[in-house]
C-alpha cells in the first residue's frame, strides 16, 4: 500500500506566504508560478480527497455501520465470557 502523504503536503499556508510575499515585492514576476503552484496543490488535495475510502458514505450510513459494528463486537463480548465460563477443559499444571 502507499505510503500516506506527509503532513506538510496538506498544507497551503507556505504557498499564501509565498505569494503575499510576491504582492509585496513590487519586482517580483514569480507571483504566477506560485499561484500556479497553489491552484495545482488544491486539484492534487480534490483528487486525494475524491478516492479516499469511504467518501460516499453518508453520515446516516456511517452511523448505522458503527452501530453494527459495536452490535457486533457486544455480541462477540457476550459469547467470549459465555465460552470463559464454561471451563470445559482443566489445563494440567506442570
Amino acid at each position: 500500500p502507499p505510503l500516506p502523504p506527509a503532513q506538510e503536503e496538506f498544507s497551503f499556508l507556505p504557498l499564501v506566504h509565498d505569494i503575499i510575499k510576491c504582492y509585496m515585492d513590487k519586482d517580483s514576476q514569480d507571483v504566477h508560478q506560485v499561484l500556479n503552484e497553489l491552484k495545482n496543490k488544491f486539484q492534487e488535495m480534490r483528487k486525494l480527497i475524491s478516492s479516499m475510502p469511504g467518501i460516499g458514505v453518508s453520515p446516516e450510513q456511517q452511523q448505522q455501520q458503527l452501530q453494527n459494528l459495536r452490535e457486533q463486537v457486544r455480541t462477540k463480548n457476550e459469547l467470549l465470557q459465555k465460552y470463559k465460563s464454561l471451563c470445559m477443559f482443566e489445563i494440567p499444571k506442570e
